[in-house]
This record gives C-alpha cells, structure tokens and sequence, in this order.
C-alpha cells in the first residue's frame, strides 16, 4: 500500500506545476476577461459630423502668387464641418478666371466645396457656363458652351467636369444629351455615356 502511494504521490509532483500553471492561466484569462475597460479620452473619440462655424452671405476669394483673381465663391449660407474639413453652401455661385482671362460661372441650389475649393461638388440645377472667346489674330472665335445637369463635379484647377446624372451640353448652336459625362477643358475632350444624342448645326458660310 505504501509502494502504491509513493508511486501515486511521483506522479502527482510531475502533474502538478502543469495543473498550477493551467489554474493560473485560466485565472488570469477571466481577470482580462471581466476588468473594466479603460475610458476612452476625448483626442480618441470619433469626430462628429457637426458644424464649428457658420457663414451668411459670405463670399470667398482664391487668388494667384501675383495678385491674379483666380476663384470665388459666394453663397447665401455656409456651414463648416471639420472631421471633413468641407463646406456645405446653400445658394452657391461660384466664378473661375483663366490665366488668360476666360471666365467660367456656375450656380446650383446647393454645393460642397473641400477646403481650398478645388473641388465642387453641385447639386440641384446645376449650371456652368463657360463665356465666349472673341476671334484675335490667328486665333478662331470661341463660342460660349454651358452644362446643366442636377448634379456636377467641378475640378476648377484643372477645369474639369463630371456627371454620372443625366447632361445637357451646348457649344453655340450644338446641343448634346448623355445619361453622363466627363469633360476636360485643357485636352478639348468630352465622353458621353448612355443615351447620347447631338445636333450639330451647319457652321455658317465664310
């Protein structure tokens, strides 16, 4: 009986720093498990999507190292939101002036300009229109060309425009319809998708 227990008792002393080992893990296991859970600060909070000041009636003002008006936009309301850091603008009217003097405008019910405004983003009737080059020496007459869609995607830096809303664009007297659009001014490059449809008229006699 003894032999047997002296036997009993070696095995238990081998098994038994595994068994304190398996205890203690499992303790310290349901310590993690069920501990508070430290408080998050204010720094590691989520931004919310709320405004940190307001505009009225507010015009703002991009300008060229040289003094040169570049951009403006100006709206009857505007909120600022700083986890985007955009501007939402109720009324928007914007303008865009070329190096060489082209004026772009643009209006729509509302817009969302990101901090420097070279992006727009125009919803609701939205219009750009681009004023007419008169003819100079060696260079052809431009004529004036205007886009309409509920909604436009306006890079004014590279003079870019896109849809995926149903366009209208007309060139003079050229009337062009597509369910999209993009448009780069700087290539003279327009894609339509969808239904497109043009009616391009007879360009006049010399």
């Amino acid at each position: 009986m003894s032999l047997q227990w002296s036997r009993f008792s070696d095995k238990a002393s081998l098994y038994l720093p595994v068994l304190i080992m398996g205890l203690l893990a499992l303790g310290t296991w349901w310590l993690v498990r069920n501990a508070p859970k430290p408080a998050v600060s204010a720094s590691e909070k989520v931004a919310r999507h709320d405004p940190d000041y307001f505009l009225k009636d507010f015009v703002i003002k991009s300008f060229e190292a040289s003094g040169r008006l570049k951009t403006r936009l100006a709206g009857s309301t505007g909120e600022h939101f700083p986890d985007t850091d955009t501007l939402e603008i109720e009324a928007p009217r914007m303008l865009s002036i070329t190096p060489d003097g082209r004026r772009t405008v643009g209006q729509s019910l509302r817009a969302l300009s990101n901090a420097d405004g070279s992006e727009v983003q125009m919803f609701g009737d939205a219009v750009i229109h681009r004023e007419p080059v008169p003819a100079s020496a060696g260079q052809k007459a431009v004529p004036p060309m205007q886009i309409e869609s509920e909604f436009l995607q306006v890079w004014p830096n590279d003079e870019r425009i896109s849809t995926h809303k149903p366009v209208v664009m007309t060139r003079g007297a050229d009337r062009f319809t597509g369910d999209s659009m993009q448009y780069t001014h700087l290539d003279q490059i327009m894609q339509m998708q969808g239904r497109v449809k043009g009616v391009i008229q007879p360009s006049k006699a010399q």
